[in-house]
């Protein structure tokens, strides 16, 4: 019988435990009923497997207005570091920045989003980035629906022959569509603040009825509740 004996589930830790709790409880069904978590990941490169994230900047979106008290910002002590991709994010290998170990991250991380809608400009990228750092520890993947400032831009624009639409849009095209200050740009936090005041002002432009729709109108065969 020994050889037929089933493999032990694997025990996860109490925050994991705590964060999956969260899925048991729908979403709002309107926009200004849910809460929304707008982050973005300084990392040591665009390599899911080989690179590391550095910084977690995040903040809270409650009734179409950031929380910024709420704001989140945690720095990672990491082994693996890339001196060039330093030059645009400014985290230094021995910096002065109070660092914790990725597990303390992630545990502060999914204490912070819990079930809420995630936000970014090109989002999968850093939710690719979050995942690994999971599987890493032992974890399994997200949960949470994702919401993309660099899709749903897309949404407001009108295509027409004398302006035509961008294969892609960055950051700073929409700070610049929107007047954004890119004081803190290419920081966590900073960057996080600046998709978060694009993302209120792109919702007031699509008007959406509910989050359902909006989170279909990145790509309506790939997003559903």
């Amino acid at each position: 019988m020994g050889f037929f004996k089933k493999k032990s589930k694997l025990k996860l830790p109490v925050f994991w435990s705590n964060y999956y709790d969260y899925f048991k409880n729908k979403l709002p069904d309107t926009i200004e009923a849910n809460q929304f978590v707008v982050f973005d990941t300084e990392t040591t490169g665009l390599d899911y497997k080989r690179d590391r994230i550095l910084c977690i900047g995040a903040l809270k979106l409650k009734n179409n207005k950031i929380s910024v008290k709420e704001s989140l910002e945690i720095y990672i002590s990491q082994t693996h570091y890339d001196a060039e991709s330093a030059e645009i994010h400014g985290i230094l290998k021995k910096d002065k920045k109070a660092q914790i170990s990725e597990l303390q991250a992630l545990e502060l991380f999914l204490g912070y989003i819990k079930n809420h809608a995630l936000v970014g400009h090109h989002v999968m990228f850093d939710v690719n980035m979050v995942n690994e750092a999971l599987k890493r520890n032992g974890l399994p993947k997200l949960k949470n629906k994702t919401l993309d400032t660099a899709l749903l831009y897309k949404k407001t624009l009108l295509t027409t022959t004398l302006l035509q639409r961008k294969e892609q849009y960055t950051l700073d095209d929409l700070a610049e569509k929107f007047s954004i200050s890119k004081k803190d740009r290419h920081t966590a936090l900073g960057d996080a603040l600046i998709t978060s005041i694009a993302f209120l002002a792109i919702v007031d432009k699509l008007k959406p009825n509910n989050l359902k729709e909006l989170i279909k109108k990145q790509h309506p065969s790939k997003y559903s509740l």
